[in-house]
């Protein structure tokens, strides 16, 4: 192997690692705990069953993924590295005790920065304030030797400034009332939508255009596009990035995989976005590697006008066993298109390439880190998926690491209605929490079609969240379809009620949870849940379901679990109508009237309920540590995972060891 670049080498041998996870030591699984947030850690297991090549694919491709967090950090907004910067320069100098209640706030503070990345909320994406005062800040900082922009303080403490990272409120100019970096300043919502359309691929495989750029003005104040790219916009951190996938291909499975790489590579490049339809469809095709990962720009969520893709990454290999139960849906994936409710035109009639897999993370960075999904279907390009396939997985470190830390929190005996449902949770919950990921990602994302001329923008703002409703609509239905009886996936047809009351008392009441109170509901997958239960709740007209009070506190009751499937049925039909069709008044009509509003006096009641109940309602997770094992001739002898490195130590090493970016981009 080349000699590596930029990179701290840990030079140790085996009797050294005393920071690693013991053998039969107890995972500890959370780290920290702030605000609404708790931090954990994710075990790996099966990494040390993986070959010594295997080994140092993930650690390149680790490496790779690192090397990226700058980025997401200037798209979330063009202030956040200096902010960053300035606030770890601070708490690394600052020169008098830090056992005051003012510097106690300044680290949460910048805990908050680290794990949105960002001074926005990572979910409701509102501006959070910090709750110490601009003049002890700039006194500490000059006490400190700690220089910064001034610009950055009215970002900081006005709440004025920058509000909300995405708004999609309607009446505001979704470009220039956001503080994503998506758009250069003074690019309004009207001038970006005239130009998408203007440079719009029409042709049977079109180009994403706008995927990996920010829309600009130049000094005319002519319209640009400044593509991500080595020599372009974020070139310092794809240069550094592409560097480490060259050095991923000395350690790639197979030919298939590294096409794959040397397809990203030339991407990264050049920001050809006909390399990256090449890149996506040989992503798709490789089948065969246990290794596999994301990394660029992807998901499209936080531009306002869904556009431009966010940087993330994630490294994983493949679960063995456990993929066994996605794949059985995935071949099942034509019979679940043919037998949904869906009007028989809006059906693909071939299912392609549904590929699907159970993966163990093995690093998270950029959109995936901290927080992080626990399921992924791409490539997002129709086109692609419906000629090539797409892949489909289900993270179970993950969502066994969120198992494991909610394990005695309270949470159904304060929520759940009876001791009855609270027994059915804990036998069937994580079942049907996994199997719906597994139809959501597998089957959901991947069914229907659109009508001839519709556009993949159509729904506009709304996309996002009239999707995610379309897969969980689709997971829904057949979580209660006798065919996972059949095909072995659930015990017997009490199972899926477990998910059923999830779902409901989630998308009513619980989620709420995450939710200040006086807010509307703005992320996209939690209008989702909320649009779902919502429209089943107002049209049970049966009273399939009730909210029920008792003792002062309000309870979610399911009457009619068959007839709730009905209901999850018809709406179904429904969102793939509006999808297929492309419909927009017809899903902006259902988003306002489901998805957005929030009862005043029932959210009062379920922030108490938590509050009582101390449960942080976000979580996010700390990376293990890579040590990297050499014999006296400097050859690579093993790698091994350190599970001990705090959140805080974490984000300061991140800072200190991938930050190439300048201020100012």
């Amino acid at each position: 192997m080349k000699k590596l670049f930029l990179c701290t080498l840990y030079i140790v041998t085996l009797s050294l690692l005393v920071g690693c996870q013991k053998p039969n030591q107890k995972f500890e699984y959370t780290v920290d705990k702030f605000y609404d947030l708790e931090i954990l850690r994710y075990d790996v297991p099966e990494f040390d069953q993986l070959s010594l090549q295997q080994k140092q694919l993930v650690w390149c491709l680790s490496e790779a993924a690192l090397w990226g967090r700058d980025i997401l950090f200037d798209q979330n907004g063009r202030y956040n590295l200096r902010i960053r910067r300035a606030c770890e320069a601070l708490y690394l100098n600052y020169p008098y005790s830090k056992d005051t209640e003012e510097f106690a706030a300044f680290e949460r503070y910048l805990k908050r920065v680290w794990f949105s990345n960002g001074i926005h909320h990572h979910y409701s994406e509102d501006k959070f304030l910090p709750e110490f005062d601009q003049a002890w800040f700039e006194a500490a900082c000059a006490e400190a030797g700690v220089t910064f922009d001034e610009a950055i303080l009215p970002v900081m403490f006005d709440p004025a400034v920058m509000p909300k990272r995405t708004t999609q409120q309607d009446g505001v100019d979704l470009v220039a009332g956001s503080a994503g970096n998506y758009y250069g300043e003074g690019v309004t919502q009207a001038e970006a939508e005239l130009w998408y359309a203007g440079h719009k691929d029409y042709s049977a495989e079109p180009l994403w255009i706008g995927l990996n750029s920010q829309l600009a003005k130049d000094e005319n104040g002519n319209l640009i596009e400044r593509v991500y790219r080595i020599g372009g916009l974020y070139g310092e951190a794809l240069q550094i990035i592409n560097y480490w996938l060259t050095q991923a291909l000395d350690y790639a499975e197979n030919d298939a995989q590294k096409l794959v790489i040397e397809k990203l590579i030339a991407y990264n490049a050049t920001g050809d976005l006909q390399l990256f339809n090449e890149y996506c469809i040989a992503w798709v095709k490789d089948l065969d590697s246990r290794v596999d990962f994301v990394n660029g720009f992807t998901e499209t969520y936080s531009d306002p006008l869904g556009i431009t893709g966010t940087w993330e990454s994630m490294v994983n290999f493949k679960d063995l066993q456990a993929t066994k139960r996605a794949q059985l849906i995935s071949e099942n994936a034509q019979w679940f298109e043919d037998h949904s409710t869906t009007d028989p035109k809006y059906k693909k009639e071939e299912v392609k390439g549904v590929t699907a897999k159970v993966i163990t993370a093995a690093i998270l960075a950029g959109d995936c880190y901290p927080a992080t999904p626990i399921g992924i279907n791409l490539p997002n390009a129709n086109w692609i998926r419906k000629e090539y396939g797409s892949k489909s997985v289900t993270i179970d470190n993950l969502m066994n690491a969120y198992n494991e830390a909610a394990k005695g929190s309270g949470f159904n005996e304060e929520f759940m209605i009876d001791a009855e449902t609270i027994a059915r949770e804990e036998k069937y919950g994580a079942l049907c929490s996994n199997l719906h990921t597994d139809l959501h990602e597998c089957v959901g994302h991947g069914s229907g079609k659109l009508m001839p001329g519709v556009s993949k923008d159509a729904l506009k703002e709304h996309a996002s969240t009239i999707e995610e409703a379309r897969a969980d609509l689709f997971g829904l239905y057949y979580l209660a379809d006798p065919k996972l009886v059949e095909l072995g996936l659930v015990p017997d047809m009490e199972a899926y009620k477990a998910g059923y009351y999830e779902q409901m008392m989630n998308g009513l009441m619980t989620q709420l949870k995450r939710i200040e109170l006086g807010k509307d509901i703005e992320e996209a997958h939690m209008r989702n849940r909320q649009l779902i239960a919502k429209w089943v709740y107002d049209h049970a007209a049966n009273k399939e379901v009730e909210i029920i009070e008792r003792d002062g506190k309000h309870f979610l009751q399911i009457n009619d679990y068959e007839g709730l499937r009905r209901l999850y049925g018809q709406l179904l039909a429904e969102i793939q109508r509006i999808t297929s069709e492309g419909d927009y008044p017809a899903a902006k009509q259902m988003v306002e009237n489901y998805a957005v509003k929030v009862d005043p006096v029932l959210h009062k009641e379920i922030l108490e309920r938590f509050a009582k109940l101390n449960i942080a309602p976000y979580k996010g997770f700390v990376n293990p540590k890579y040590i990297v094992l050499r014999d006296k001739n400097d050859e690579i002898t093993d790698i091994k995972l350190d599970f001990t490195e705090g959140y805080i130590e974490q984000h300061l090493r991140y800072s200190s060891d991938y930050s190439p970016l300048p201020d100012v981009n």
